[in-house]
């Protein structure tokens, strides 16, 4: 007899918060193991602080999460350290690092304080070069690669963790479109071909549903719809979830659902007319 997987991350009646503020308040979720889960929802709805209480910088109050199966405060830092990998919406390094050296930095929870640089830990890195498309720049230093060529290179420190899981708080965030995408296509690979688990805080809705394979929309600490893009994308999630009267579309390009806002009430004339204008000259 074969036995389902268990889920990649089990949130149950989870609840976190920071001193005595209460972000999440008895949240359930399941990710599945092998899929591209993105995690949404309007501001301060707990999206950043699930994330960081499925890498376990953040115990919970009350509830539980399991990694595997196994409940997370069970597992020592190290344990959780090499079985996922958990990336920060501003990750910062040290002034001049090399990309080649912050990678090397992902090999740090299979190392011990005095171990010696080994063929393992300089296969896993090149591994992760070579997924993230990094190597042409490893020896550049971070400050003069651009913001697609900085976050790949985050992205490939993780990855030489060698976990199957990955957790990133808006990895798209403060690139341009083109960047963007090269991102996002990226993360997609790793699912696809390489059998990770990825998931993603994520703003752009649009973006989100033609990329991964779930959705989950946070409102008020807990979820309020979870699913595939074509469930989760409705007229009511996005009213209820962010407070916005949208049309639901097919993506002309990938045919998954897409968002288009209605203008808000009092932005807008009749016939299309906006109230502001463009100041002379």
């Amino acid at each position: 007899m074969t036995h389902d997987p268990p889920p990649a991350l089990h949130a149950t009646q989870l609840c976190a918060g920071y001193g005595s503020a209460t972000v999440l308040r008895g949240l359930d979720l399941c990710i599945e193991p092998g899929a591209f889960t993105a995690l949404t929802g309007g501001n301060g709805s707990g999206k950043s602080t699930l994330l960081h209480s499925f890498c376990g910088s953040l115990r919970p109050t009350a509830g539980k999460v399991e990694l595997e199966g196994t409940d997370l405060r069970a597992l020592a830092p190290r344990r959780i350290s090499r079985r996922l990998a958990f990336l920060s919406q501003n990750p910062v390094a040290p002034e001049g690092l090399a990309l080649a050296d912050l990678i090397r930095l992902g090999r740090h929870p299979h190392r011990g304080p005095f171990a010696r640089w080994s063929r393992k830990d300089e296969d896993a890195c090149a591994t992760a070069m070579q997924l993230t498309g990094t190597e042409a720049f490893a020896q550049r230093s971070l400050e003069t690669l651009s913001g697609g060529q900085r976050q790949r290179g985050w992205i490939a420190m993780a990855l030489a963790q060698q976990t199957d899981i990955l957790l990133l708080d808006e990895p798209t965030t403060f690139l341009d479109l083109a960047h963007q995408i090269e991102v996002m296509e990226l993360l997609v690979r790793l699912v696809r071909d390489e059998g990770k688990t990825v998931v993603a805080v994520l703003h752009d809705l649009n973006q989100a549903a033609r990329h991964v394979d779930r959705m989950a929309v946070l409102r008020d600490g807990r979820i309020l719809a979870e699913g595939r893009p074509d469930q989760v994308m409705t007229r009511e999630t996005l009213r209820d979830g962010f407070g916005v009267d949208a049309e639901i579309h097919p993506d002309p390009v990938t045919g998954t659902p897409m968002c288009l806002p209605r203008p808000m009430p009092g932005t807008q004339r009749s016939g299309g007319e906006p109230h502001f204008r463009l100041p002379p000259g």
